[in-house]
């Protein structure tokens, strides 16, 4: 019987799993490859372009420009452009107002798959002329005699063709400079080219979406410490003020506590920490106000400074301190006067830089892409190239109506440290085909890559959204892979299911397959890093606290976001946000429930151990008891062999496992994030506004404070489980490399303890956890680091 969720749709357990996928990959290698269980093994490394793709073939024309076109007889100018055509395709060029001689420099590409026609037709036309469908001239080419450039070793120069008179009469109405060849995505010419499978026509109107690459703006931390002010002369002369200080910095906004005394000459000694992003735009306003009453406030003085006057610090050494003149403006902030009235020679007294030793956290921590710090003179060199072949998605389910009828234009999008990148948009297809490659440099192995497929809501000719608001691109699925999980050199071919949790329960909206390799530059630094901070070491000597980071975390995605949005085509707000999993805070019952549940799991095997010593105790195995008793006297009247007993016992369990360890990245696992069995009302709560749409207003109330408090406990519940897991994937070969190194260190230690008296190792191991907090780090200690690096099945949370 077919296992069905509370509302009624059947689970396909097949459907969630990942798939091995068999592309055409091999056809473009140097040396060919050799296909392995759920992967392809390469003898040599790799380093030919686009070799994680299949190969697709694109007709590529380049139109460059245009001489001596002849003048139009009424206007006596011409206003020219040119218009490719390919049987039902076409592409058109920007037109240039009365000139003869236009300069276009455009790149039109046709997938060869759908090339219906035998002749390749470009046209030169007046705009003036349009509706009378007069051409200037024209040029025919035969796609029988079209050269062909695979692989693309070189450039093909463009020529000059005359053109011919459309109606046949053989007369040159001028010159035009084209360039014509078959060519595969690896040409130079691709990512700037206009795709036919990746436009659509309404009237005169193109609209393309080429693919992009994003870079994240360079964030810093602002600190400002705000230290005393001199001379604050309160309005109301008969009383002494309570005097704070405002900080804002764009929409950040930050407040000092009152002044503990009640003086003129207050003190503070707050620190407050912004964001901000280069190029700076934003200044730093500071205001000293009053508080005059709980609803009422007094500015007695303003400043503005300019971010990029502050000092830039990379490490914790003292950052000097001056003292800014205050202005005050008429006799209030309720005033409104701007007449920069100095009315007084009040101060205050400020320590503020820039900090470049801290990883402005943009992303959650559990999904860390990049942990280098903003100072780039901070940074080590890159571990390993990370490789990452988009190849198509399947059965995608259609998203919006467009003229009656369901359908989808579908683009992919992939984020890793700084550098973003989005594929072009598939227009009206189930089963786009984006066969994109590319690339990033990997610092750190213990890093997430996320990929995110969207519709593309913002083309022509699409319908309004139900409620009239903005049209926003609507999310499809979501896929993450750890790459300390990837064996270096290996290509990981796969289907990853497309798994949405929607208000009816969770949904597969399609798969997205994937070529993935991550290839090691440096064995030896790759695992000196398995025993160095997870962070920059600021984040340890100085750390912020959680309240702060998650201030800062919220303000860094607004800040992303909103510089992407600016970029042409725009990366938009919603699409960054669910990249950077912006509302993974929020409470959820079900996310609470599955975080139970998986330190249930890890205790399973603490209760199995403990049933099975009582087992032992009753007899139930007597050969079991009896060799129990016989490792029991051994130990006792050997105490040094306890020890290594237990390390050699893990390191034989580490070997053994070795041949069950897991062969695919992780994914989206629908039971591990408990969506299956998920109730209605719950749905409900998950999907419910924040703050509540509740009528009752008490009922608002308690509701919001209780999902803001469950929303720590589920943090702090997933964190214990996230630990657990991390101590189970010591052995269980998650990470190829954290496991080796952790069996060599097994093996070494059974045999240093073997040969070391039991009392030494007990004295040496009680000397240094008691030891003075004169010979502590504030650095985390090498197992520490080591064990924070260990991948957890946080990842196959959705």
């Amino acid at each position: 019987m077919q296992q069905t969720n509370p509302q009624g749709h059947p689970i396909n357990q097949e459907d969630y799993k990942l798939k091995d996928t068999s592309p055409r990959l091999g056809e473009r290698w140097p040396g060919g490859g050799v296909r392995g269980g759920g992967g392809w093994m390469t003898g040599e490394k790799i380093t030919s372009t686009y070799d994680l793709v299949e190969q697709m073939f694109y007709l590529y024309v380049r139109v460059v420009k245009a001489k001596n076109l002849p003048p139009n007889a009424l206007t006596g100018s011409c206003d020219p452009y040119a218009l490719v055509k390919l049987g039902n395709y076409k592409g058109k060029t920007r037109h240039f107002e009365k000139k003869t001689n236009p300069e276009w420099n455009q790149v039109f590409a046709f997938s060869k798959d759908r090339i219906q026609s035998s002749v390749l037709e470009v046209f030169v036309k007046d705009k003036e002329m349009v509706g009378r469908d007069d051409y200037l001239g024209k040029v025919v080419f035969d796609m029988n005699e079209v050269p062909t450039r695979v692989p693309p070793d070189s450039t093909l120069a463009p020529q000059w063709y005359r053109l011919e008179e459309p109606h046949g009469d053989g007369k040159v109405r001028g010159e035009i400079m084209l360039a014509v060849w078959m060519g595969t995505q690896a040409d130079e010419a691709f990512p700037e080219a206009w795709h036919s499978d990746a436009a659509s026509v309404h009237g005169e109107g193109v609209y393309n979406i080429r693919s992009k690459v994003y870079v994240s703006p360079k964030l810093w931390y602002l600190r400002v410490n705000v230290i005393e002010a001199q001379d604050v002369q309160p309005t109301d002369k008969s009383r002494l003020p309570e005097v704070y200080v405002k900080a804002q910095v764009g929409n950040q906004v930050l407040k000092t506590k009152i002044s503990p005394t009640r003086t003129t000459n207050p003190m503070w000694n707050e620190d407050l920490v912004f964001v901000a992003a280069e190029p700076f735009e934003e200044q730093l306003v500071l205001t000293v106000a009053d508080r005059v009453h709980p609803s009422k406030d007094d500015a007695l003085g303003t400043i503005s400074l300019q971010l990029n006057t502050f000092e830039k610090r990379l490490d914790h050494r003292p950052v000097h301190s001056h003292w800014f003149n205050l202005k005050k403006f008429g006799f209030g902030i309720l005033e409104g006067d701007k007449r920069n009235e100095l009315k007084f020679s009040s101060s205050i007294h400020l320590r503020v830089c820039l900090e470049g030793g801290y990883h402005v956290l943009d992303e959650s921590t559990m999904y860390i892409s990049d942990q280098r710090p903003t100072a780039r003179q901070l940074w080590k060199h890159p571990v390993g190239i990370l490789e990452v072949g988009i190849l198509s998605a399947q059965n995608l389910l259609p998203m919006k109506t467009k003229d009656g009828r369901g359908t989808t234009d579908a683009y992919c999008v992939a984020k890793y440290g700084q550098k973003w990148v989005r594929t072009r948009t598939i227009i009206g297809s189930f089963n786009p085909k984006w066969n994109e490659q590319y690339t990033w440099e990997v610092y750190d192995p213990c890093t997430v890559i996320t990929l995110g497929i969207f519709d593309n809501c913002h083309l022509g000719g699409n319908e309004k959204p139900a409620g009239g608001g903005p049209a926003k691109d609507s999310r499809i699925g979501k896929v993450r892979i750890r790459l300390s999980t990837l064996e270096a050199d290996r290509i990981y071919t796969h289907s990853y299911p497309l798994l949405v949790l929607n208000p009816s329960g969770v949904k597969k909206m399609g798969e997205l397959q994937l070529a993935v390799r991550f290839t090691c530059l440096s064995l030896a630094n790759m695992i000196y890093l398995y025993g160095h901070p997870l962070l920059p070491k600021m984040h340890y000597l100085h750390p912020f606290t959680v309240n702060q980071l998650d201030n800062l975390r919220h303000q860094a995605m607004n800040i992303v976001a909103m510089r992407l949005g600016r970029a042409e085509p725009p990366l938009r707000k919603e699409v960054v946000e669910y990249m950077l999993d912006v509302d993974s805070h929020m409470w959820s019952m079900r996310r609470s429930k599955a975080n139970f549940f998986r330190i249930m799991s890890l205790l399973s095997g603490a209760i199995s151990v403990s049933r099975w010593f009582d087992d032992v105790c009753h007899w139930k195995n007597p050969i079991t008891t009896v060799l129990v008793h016989v490792l029991f006297l051994i130990l006792i009247w050997y105490p040094e062999l306890i020890l290594p007993t237990i390390f050699l016992y893990m390191f034989l369990i580490g070997i053994w496992n070795y041949r069950f360890r897991p062969r695919h990245p992780s994914h989206m696992d629908t039971k591990l994030s408990w969506a299956e069995a998920i109730h209605p009302d719950e749905l409900d709560e998950e999907f419910d506004t924040f703050p509540t749409s509740k009528s009752q207003d008490i009922v608002r109330l308690r509701y919001d404070r209780l999902r803001s408090v469950a929303g720590r406990i589920q943090t702090v519940v997933g964190d214990m489980a996230t630990q657990g897991e991390r101590f189970q994937s010591l052995l269980s070969w998650r990470d190829p490399r954290a496991t080796s190194l952790f069996i060599v260190f097994c093996l070494l230690a059974a045999v240093a303890l073997y040969i070391t008296p039991f009392r030494v190792v007990a004295l040496v191991v009680g000397l240094l956890m008691l030891r003075h907090p004169r010979f502590r780090s504030k650095l985390p200690s090498v197992p520490s680091n080591f064990f924070k690096r260990l991948p957890a099945r946080v990842d196959s949370m959705i």
